[in-house]
């Protein structure tokens, strides 16, 4: 087939990102004037289930395991209606906002493209008074769509079958790139002849090509009046994880929106492609010895519940476990949003508020390589990537346990239509051998008591795979009271490619910028913060925020044998700025919101309070382009007045943003926050020096924060949980030994 090109293209999601695997037979690649071929790759990103709405709307079957679950959740998502005022739009409310927007100008008379399409949710007043009884408030959806004229953001009311508000995107910033953006940016390049011979005169064949769309960051004025995204590739010959294969140096400018190479750096050529070997971790592909090996070490185990979930998820969205309800929906950007969460006092037995709603508002990930093609990898991975479309199916038996019970996300794509995200979140009832409480009398004593409790949990759990990382996210209710929310990284490092293999090769002069995990492969230190939004209602909206600091205090001479001892010292934060914290080892505080107008039989006012981890901190310059962007980082703890606008920590259009509407900014109006109904922001942050364990993909590394009563309850809440006795549980047989 001499002068003839076979061409296969394959879109798929990998990851989180969409990849372009391109397979090719002959070295005559189509040049960037070759229309057929570039629309062949067209078709091939819109035909994806995942990517448009051509046979979008086909979730994947359920496994085997789940077909006949006994706690599976099966949904009719063509026929499913609203039920409570926060539940997410539905296949038919998408269809019905796209179909208004189709007969609005200007989305009607240019085109157009979707990046968000949400539920706009209603008052907080309206959603706080609302009982089930009554009949929903208007449903309303916000889309950001992006046409020629820019970006606007619109409010759509779906009984009145019209746009009602409709206001210009900013200056600066992009809003979330669309899973559209991330496939067709990853196959542009290959329609730049000098793209293409650059790849081969590597020594890579294109039939082994794999590519990754990363946000650029914003560096100057250069970026500005058009969307860019950088490309990187990697190779995938004789692995899956072409992650440990980059094409180093290799830098390709794009303009996303004309798919046009602005630019290609390619100023590495020296460095070589590392090798395969070693890089696979998919179980069927690892040696059998190591299947031996740890087959003899650990047994499968197992959660069973003969009397089924002690939890129900009813409509489809509002969870009830033990003494807990709360509201629970997918979203593109945040992934899980926790609302309307109200916990059963034991001893009034009346339902109390706790939090209006928690989500995770930004992921920023700064790489710390200065150089040419790593300086800008600095993400915002639910401002730029969207969390939530990023979270993969989870699988079951590994990703949640037996006894989980699965729902799934309903989106729009970027022409507006919904798809389904099949088993995005996981609800379940955990017990890992915990203790709730107990107290064993000693015998000296001479009272025979040992009175101990399990702690059983419910976990919410999503997990996204943004690109190579994986971010396990869990919310936690225990019977006690306690939130807890759980962090855990994972997934594949992103390495950097080096002429080295052996580190006495490096002069010591040399700034590697990592560790050197295998041969030729280096792994970039980098940071890791988690910003939640914490839209607390303890009791009321109306709360405050107390710091309350442990300090020494010396003693007199002569009053005691002890010369020091703690005290607390409680400071009622009247302003944004007087509730900006940063953590001290030396400076011991807790943080508490507390409701002023409400107190306990014994007159201490009733609260929860933020008990930090993962407590890791920026050390960049706050002038640096990415530390201003993402400058919600420089402090662990915010408060902010509850304001429906301000939910996203960098900011509503967060891609290519200099970092002017981010919640730093925010704070500097310095509003009042005593006695208001306020909004907590904490970040959870992770230093990573890359070690040889992290390859060739990393055991999971998690962090946590509480959020957790103090002096809500009158005394402890779980003193009436029973002990578990024989009779209540199942009789398994273990297998007989070898």
């Amino acid at each position: 087939m001499e002068g003839k090109t076979f061409l296969r293209s394959l879109c798929l999601i990998s990851s989180g990102f969409l990849l372009l695997l391109v397979f090719r037979s002959s070295p005559n690649f189509p040049s960037s004037n070759n229309t057929t071929t570039t629309k062949n790759l067209l078709d091939c990103s819109l035909n994806s289930p995942w990517c448009t709405s051509k046979n979008r709307f086909q979730p994947k079957p359920k496994p085997d395991y789940l077909q006949n679950h006994p706690n599976l959740i099966i949904t009719n998502h063509e026929t499913r209606i609203p039920t409570h005022p926060l539940d997410p739009l539905t296949v038919q409310e998408i269809k019905k906002t796209r179909s208004i927007l189709l007969s609005y100008p200007p989305i009607s008379t240019s085109p157009f493209t979707v990046h968000t399409l949400v539920l706009e949710e209603p008052d907080k007043h309206l959603v706080l008074n609302w009982v089930k009884t009554e009949p929903l408030p208007p449903r309303q959806a916000s889309a950001i769509i992006l046409t020629n004229d820019g970006s606007h953001v619109l409010t759509i009311d779906l009984d009145l079958n019209r746009v009602i508000r409709s206001v210009p995107g900013p200056v600066s910033g992009y809003p979330m790139m669309t899973i559209e953006d991330m496939t067709s940016a990853t196959w542009a390049p290959l329609s730049d002849v000098n793209f293409n011979r650059t790849i081969l005169a590597r020594g890579i064949d294109l039939v082994d090509l794999a590519c990754l769309p990363i946000s650029t960051g914003w560096f100057g004025k250069k970026e500005e009046k058009r969307r860019l995204i950088k490309i990187q590739c990697y190779s995938m010959q004789d692995t899956a994880n072409f992650y440990m294969r980059p094409i180093e140096g290799l830098t390709v400018l794009l303009d996303m929106d004309t798919k046009e190479v602005v630019e290609i750096s390619d100023n590495r050529s020296d460095i070589p492609l590392p090798k395969s070997a070693n890089t696979e971790y998919r179980y069927s592909r690892l040696n059998k010895n190591t299947h031996t090996y740890f087959k003899k070490l650990v047994n499968p185990i197992s959660i069973e519940q003969p009397k089924g979930p002690s939890f129900t998820i009813d409509d489809g969205h509002v969870v009830n476990w033990a003494n807990w309800v709360f509201h629970l929906k997918p979203d593109p950007r945040a992934g899980v949003v926790i609302s309307r969460v109200v916990i059963h006092d034991p001893d009034s037995g009346t339902a109390r508020n706790v939090m209006y709603k928690g989500l995770t508002s930004e992921l920023f990930v700064p790489y710390m390589d200065p150089t040419d093609a790593w300086y800008f990898k600095t993400y915002m991975d639910a401002g730029e990537y969207g969390f939530g479309l990023q979270a993969m199916p989870l699988d079951p038996l590994n990703d949640c346990p037996r006894n989980a019970r699965y729902m799934d996300g309903v989106f729009a794509a970027a022409d507006g239509m919904p798809f389904v995200r099949s088993n995005m979140i996981c609800v379940f009832e955990r017990y890992a051998g915990d203790i709730s409480w107990r107290h064993a009398e000693s015998p000296i004593t001479g009272l025979e008591i040992r009175e101990v409790r399990p702690k059983v949990t419910l976990v919410v759990r999503m997990a996204a795979s943004v690109a190579n990382y994986d971010y396990i996210v869990d919310w936690e209710f225990q019977t006690d009271g306690l939130i807890r929310v759980k962090v855990g990284l994972s997934g594949i490092l992103m390495v950097k490619g080096t002429s080295y293999d052996n580190m006495n090769q490096v002069p010591k002069e040399e700034d590697l910028y990592g560790t050197l995990l295998s041969e030729n492969v280096i792994g970039v230190i980098h940071d890791h913060y988690i910003t939640f939004y914490l839209d607390m209602d303890v009791d009321g909206s109306n709360n405050s925020f107390v710091k309350v600091n442990l300090v020494r205090e010396d003693t007199s001479p002569g009053e005691s044998p002890r010369r020091s001892y703690l005290k607390a010292h409680r400071h009622v934060a009247k302003t944004e700025k007087d509730a900006q914290i940063q953590f001290k080892l030396y400076d011991p505080s807790e943080f508490h919101v507390i409701n002023p107008s409400k107190e306990t039989r014994l007159g201490n006012p009733v609260g929860y309070k933020v008990v930090p981890a993962g407590t890791a901190a920026s050390l960049l310059d706050h002038k640096d382009p990415p530390q201003a962007r993402g400058a919600f980082t420089n402090n662990q703890i915010w408060v902010t007045p509850y304001n429906r606008s301000e939910q996203w920590a960098g900011g509503l259009f967060v891609y290519q943003s200099q970092g002017e509407d981010t919640l730093a900014v925010w704070s500097e109006k310095d509003r009042p926050i005593e006695n208001k109904d306020i909004v907590l922001w904490y970040t959870l942050g992770f230093h990573h020096v890359p070690c040889q364990e992290d390859f060739p993909i990393m055991p999971t590394v998690s962090s946590s924060f509480d959020i957790k009563p103090v002096n809500f309850f009158e005394s402890n809440p779980v003193l009436g949980i029973p002990p578990n006795v024989e009779n209540d549980l199942p009789v398994c047989k273990a297998a007989a030994s070898a």
